[in-house]
């Protein structure tokens, strides 16, 4: 079911009003920007499809097909070019489903036309006993109608009660797996190399063994080398910069949800530790070696950021180039935009993307439009298509 929802232009004055960084940012405002860099464009939204219940990932699979996980649900749908959301055949008792925990990451392989195969991430039932977060591959069927599991590329992602699970995925560049997962309320894990909790990760797609760039390849604990940074709480999303940088988006505890550039073998200075300690700062710059500091926070209180993508082509205006970053609690898309060496420069929340509700996640179509999965639960969730008109 598709029904535009044609909305007015972006208001030259509110867009001026978030040009600098907020209070709490640590950011410096930079100079004022030129005329065409301030020129926003009017956007269109339109419906593709309703009637979801915590959608939590899309990926785009060609032909204008896209698949999506639903958290609670723990089903894997096709949604298809005419607008029809048609549940696959999967094993959703598998998945375990606790808070914030169920059928989360979702990556289609580079791939995906000649293989069929596609990425997500999880919760599980260990055979004996308790439960872990998991990453495992799939191919679907040439018609399209159920997924083979191609079994579990990478297990042992802790879990506890379901909270901070995590867990989001990336195919990089260069051909990396990219995971980002949350810290399962633990103080200690953020920190300690031998955990995957906290952590961004790399592993080979194809043989789930850890990426060769890794920083600790010759570490005698096999966790330690899937390791790529550390010292996260909650990362939510993931993205890859036309230069070829990644990103993290992360949530803060009652204060400071980051944007970080991630630097192989960086510390993010999480470390709530005795117990788990929320009242120290996200990134704890008293700790031993160097912190990698945010490249954008969101002071007190947090606004709960989900998944990012960064905008390209031409049609974008000022938007072009921009980390578009969905967020929860504020019930809006933010757009930051970055100089090449990665300081903040602006951010701007369009006004035809807020109304929505909460929004999980951004992911950039192959023809640069914008999807958005919006998560206020109860059936009514929706997937929506962002392009500038």
């Amino acid at each position: 079911m598709r029904r535009p929802l044609l909305l007015g232009l972006v208001s030259t004055v509110a867009a001026a009003l978030l040009a600098a960084p907020p209070a709490g940012s640590g950011q410096p405002a930079g100079p004022a920007e030129p005329a065409e860099r301030r020129a926003v464009p009017a956007l269109r939204v339109t419906t593709l499809a309703d009637g979801l219940d915590h959608p939590w990932d899309i990926a785009p699979i060609g032909g204008g097909d896209y698949l999506v996980t639903q958290r609670d649900r723990a089903t894997v749908s096709l949604l298809g070019a005419d607008g029809d959301v048609r549940r696959l055949a999967f094993p959703s008792r598998n998945v375990w489903v606790s808070g914030e925990t169920g059928l989360m990451g979702l990556v289609a392989d580079p791939r995906f036309e000649q293989n069929r195969r596609f990425y997500t991430c999880q919760g599980a039932t260990r055979s004996g006993g308790g439960h872990d977060v998991r990453v495992l591959a799939w191919k679907l069927n040439q018609r399209a109608t159920r997924a083979k599991r191609r079994g579990p590329l990478l297990r042992g992602i802790p879990a506890t009660t379901g909270r901070h699970g995590g867990c989001r995925l990336l195919v990089a560049d260069d051909g990396a797996l990219v995971v980002g997962t949350g810290d399962a309320a633990i103080g200690r894990n953020p920190r300690r190399l031998t955990s995957l909790g906290g952590k961004t990760l790399r592993l080979d797609r194809m043989t789930g063994k850890p990426w060769p760039g890794n920083p600790f390849p010759r570490a005698t604990s096999t966790r330690k080398r899937y390791v790529f940074t550390y010292g996260h709480r909650n990362v939510q999303g993931l993205a890859q910069r036309s230069d070829g940088s990644l990103w993290s988006v992360e949530h803060g505890s009652f204060r400071d949800d980051e944007v970080n550039r991630l630097v192989r073998g960086g510390d993010h200075g999480w470390h709530p530790v005795p117990g788990y300690d929320e009242q120290v700062p996200m990134t704890d710059r008293s700790l031993p070696g160097r912190q990698r500091v945010a490249r954008w926070r969101s002071g007190n209180p947090t606004i709960a950021p989900g998944g990012a993508d960064f905008v390209a082509g031409g049609k974008w205006g000022a938007l072009r180039g921009d980390l578009a970053m969905a967020v929860l609690k504020d019930q809006q898309v933010r757009f930051l935009d970055f100089d090449s060496r990665g300081r903040l420069r602006a951010q701007r929340v369009p006004d035809e993307l807020t109304g929505h509700g909460r929004i999980r996640t951004v992911v950039r179509d192959s023809d640069n439009s914008l999807l958005l999965l919006t998560d206020n639960g109860g059936g009514a969730d929706e997937v929506l298509r962002v392009t500038p008109r």
